[in-house]
């Protein structure tokens, strides 16, 4: 039994309880005391009676004496003959009062029993409406439950605005038109120009999707309707339908107004890409997503948002002018819109003096809007744990170590093998971002061991923002996934396991520089990748290779031979800096991590007038 079927329950029979009581009242007479009639008599011969009062029932002769004695005692008496007892009190020269006969209650008899049925029936009506409005109890819920779950937001409840939304100036800008059209639509109407009906927000998770389209209906000043793909899609065929269709009627009663659908691609996949044997409940609501937003139907004043990172997989129906005609890419933020989106976090954080929030711009790179809130979050908390109550840039450091590697495990005991094993490989991963003009500097080496369950790592600092990958950026990345493994090998003549997600990272670079971005001299610009982001097992089920075996040999080959000619690349190169690598292996044993200053000042020890890094390394294939 709900909470709120229990409440009723108890206010009913509290009810009918008072009722009862009221009637009780109403009707109760005086209980028998224990007088008799011979007692009466007894008294009546003594002389010891003062007063009689006779008191006539309804239904006579029937009623009571009410008796008061000298002494000033009352007694009552209960008889079956008022008139034989009124004779008996005058033969005794007492002359009785005589009540009259009591009328019968028009409220008991009338009024009360029409009260206590209109009572009831009024409870129970208020009960069965209380029921459907909020859903409870299972008739409740099935009469809801084609219901939209879209969740309304008026305008003047919606806070956010575009100017807290930092780090998207772009998007914003495109987004700008459709503010104005909902504040002025006269304006556009004018000159014939039909607002977008759609816009789809792409990109990856954390860019600031949701955020977006909430501060363009604050902004507009518009109702705001919310929903999740994942809220339309029922076990029970024909509900997502029914929910689309609520939904939307319910936006046309709030017209102008925006509909926010946050991961479409829940809803709105492919179609045709199943194995059958499973109901078309997604399809069916997406047909009818796809009917309301460009069908018969008219729909002005509503405009659909819409958030995904996997518009890959979306119907292509839905992605047509006319529905989503807008497709807007949230990219990550570049340094300029890290520094700002920093700047917009750290407004109810204190800071320390020594916080640069540009520098921590600057070593972010690649980070969303959401992975630099954690970073300050998190920062934070190292401040509380502290007990601080400002943020430091050591709290800051902290927080990036974590979010970007993974939480140290100080107190994981190592032998002392493994970690001479660790600082050399560590170390050899260390010299390669150095030497190499496009993958460093270094930012941090540690030996210490992580959540992520790495031994040790390797931190590099990203200087500047890439739009692209160039072929010679590419080949030295896979030198310096090799380089610990290299180091292990020179130093003890032998090889661990550590290095194989090292090992798995340059396979994959190589790989992809030959099937999918042309860059072997063999193989030729052509793309021969096999799509390993499919998601649709009916289709990857029956997917070919689009390569015969023969060029998956040459593939295989070309793979073979980027590895092969980075591995000796990179190999050269720390046998030239090998004292550079036992000094930096011996400093990482003692202090157990070093930073960028006292990594550099190795190199400043040994090469005192280094010659420019990499200007003899050649990167080609």
């Amino acid at each position: 039994m709900s909470r709120n079927n229990r409440g009723f329950y108890l206010y009913f029979v509290v009810i009918i309880g008072l009722l009862l009581f009221t009637v009780w009242i109403g009707t109760l007479q005086v209980q028998h005391s224990g007088y008799t009639r011979g007692q009466f008599e007894v008294q009546l011969k003594n002389g010891e009676v003062a007063r009689v009062d006779i008191c006539p029932n309804k239904d006579t002769p029937t009623g009571s004496l009410e008796i008061t004695l000298k002494n000033g005692e009352e007694k009552v008496l209960y008889v079956t003959d008022v008139t034989e007892m009124e004779e008996l009190v005058r033969s005794y020269n007492i002359d009785p009062a005589v009540q009259d006969v009591p009328q019968e209650s028009w409220f008991l008899n009338s009024i009360l029993p029409i009260l206590i049925v209109v009572i009831v029936c009024v409870f129970f009506f208020a009960m069965m409406n209380a029921q459907n409005a909020g859903g409870g109890g299972s008739n409740g819920k099935m009469m809801n439950f084609g219901k939209s779950r879209a969740r309304l937001t008026m305008g003047s409840e919606n806070k956010i605005t575009l100017e807290e939304v930092a780090g998207l100036k772009e998007e914003k800008e495109e987004l700008q038109e459709i503010v104005e059209f909902l504040k002025d639509p006269g304006k556009f109407t004018k000159v014939g120009a039909r607002i977008p009906k759609g816009v789809l927000l792409e990109g990856a998770p954390g860019t600031g999707k949701t955020l977006l389209a909430k501060a363009i209906a604050g902004e507009a000043n518009v109702p705001f309707f919310s929903i999740s793909g994942s809220d339309f899609v029922e076990m029970f065929v024909g509900v997502g339908a029914s929910r689309v269709r609520d939904m939307f009627a319910e936006a046309k009663r709030h017209a102008p107004c925006i509909i926010f659908i946050d991961e479409i691609d829940a809803v709105a996949r492919r179609r045709g890409t199943g194995m059958g044997g499973g109901h078309d409940e997604r399809e069916q609501t997406l047909n009818q997503l796809l009917v309301e937003m460009d069908g018969f139907g008219v729909n002005e004043g509503i405009i659909v948002m819409a958030a995904t990172n996997r518009v890959d997989i979306l119907d292509p129906a839905i992605l047509r002018p006319g529905r989503f005609d807008r497709k807007i890419t949230v990219a990550s933020p570049d340094v300029r819109g890290r520094e700002d989106i920093l700047k917009v976090h750290a407004r109810n954080k204190p800071l320390g003096d020594d916080v640069d929030l540009q520098q921590i711009a600057q070593t972010t790179a690649g980070f969303t809007g959401a992975d630099l809130e954690n970073l300050l979050n998190e920062a934070a908390i190292n401040a509380a744990m502290d007990k601080r109550v400002f943020v430091k840039q050591e709290d800051i450091k902290k927080a990036f170590i974590k979010v970007g590697i993974g939480a140290e495990k100080k107190s994981r005991i190592i032998s002392d093998k493994e970690k001479k094993i660790t600082a050399y490989h560590e170390a050899g991963h260390a010299i390669l971002f150095h030497v190499l003009p496009d993958v460093g500097p270094v930012y941090t080496v540690s030996i210490i061991p992580t959540g992520l369950g790495a031994a040790g790592y390797t931190m590099p600092l990203p200087e500047k923002d890439e739009m692209f990958m160039t072929k010679g950026k590419m080949l030295q990345d896979i030198m310096v996934s090799l380089g610990g493994r290299i180091a292990e090998e020179i130093i003890f003549d032998d090889i661990t396991t550590g290095a194989s997600s090292d090992i798995k990272k340059a396979t994959k670079r190589a790989r992809a520089m030959v099937t999918r971005y042309g860059m072997s001299d063999h193989i030729g610009i052509i793309n021969y990748d096999d799509d390993d982001d499919e998601v649709f097992i009916g289709r990857d089920l029956a997917h070919a290779k689009n390569h015969s075996e023969l060029i998956s040999g040459e593939i295989d080959k070309e793979v073979k031979l980027i590895i092969d000619d980075c591995y000796q690349k990179a190999k050269d190169i720390i046998m030239e800096h090998e004292d550079v690598l036992h000094k930096c292996a011996e400093l990482l044993l003692e202090k157990e991590k070093i930073n960028r200053a006292e990594f550099e000042a190795l190199f400043d020890t040994y090469y005192p007038q280094p010659e420019e890094p990499g200007a003899e390394i050649k990167t080609e294939g």
